[in-house]
């Protein structure tokens, strides 16, 4: 277990948020998780980075979310496990691809880190951002949200124990305020 787990903040005496991606990444892989679809995202950028330096982990690129969706039931087709990591604006790409999953009981592990959420600065991702959970629950998906980062790992140890044993897909949403809330001031900067 990564000792970044146990750092805590003393004035608020709760786990620093930005320790949330060791301890998901040590979690998945005492679960066996060995195949990781992502789109290149912000909020994931230090789960990424631990899972491609995992040298027993293969992380795909995807051009679109919805490709996850085949790649994990691949995985899991070739007795592997897979989670896809996405932002939630994906979410929509993936409508009709979830039903692979539900219809044919494959697991299939989703963290969404959100957007249009808490503190959003780009009206462009407020629609989406809104709809994610509905949307995915509307699909047959279980989710769950982590607004905190103390949270996030409990979260997805759930999700990804109720994917596995049950063939469902589950989704854990990781609150903007979890990853920080950007604006333009600060896009301006860079």
């Amino acid at each position: 277990m990564s000792s970044a787990v146990s750092k805590i903040n003393p004035d608020t005496n709760v786990a620093f948020a930005a320790n949330w991606p060791d301890a998901v990444h040590d979690l998945l892989r005492t679960m066996q998780v060995r195949q990781v679809g992502i789109v290149p995202d912000a909020g994931h950028a230090r789960l990424i980075r631990l899972f491609e330096e995992d040298k027993d982990v293969k992380v795909v690129r995807l051009t679109t979310e919805e490709e996850g969706i085949g790649l994990v039931a691949g995985a899991w087709l070739g007795g592997e496990r897979g989670v896809l990591l996405m932002q939630s604006s994906g979410v929509g790409n993936c409508i009709n691809m979830l039903s692979l999953s539900v219809v044919c009981h494959i697991p299939l592990l989703m963290l969404v880190t959100m957007r249009g959420d808490w503190g959003e600065f780009n009206p462009w991702q407020v629609p989406m951002g809104q709809a994610t959970q509905a949307a995915l629950e509307a699909m047959g998906v279980i989710v769950w949200r982590a607004d905190t980062g103390a949270e996030v790992r409990e979260k997805v140890e759930g999700a990804a124990k109720i994917a596995f044993n049950s063939g469902r897909p589950a989704a854990v949403l990781i609150g903007q305020n979890v990853l920080g809330a950007k604006d333009f001031k600060e896009l301006a900067k860079k």
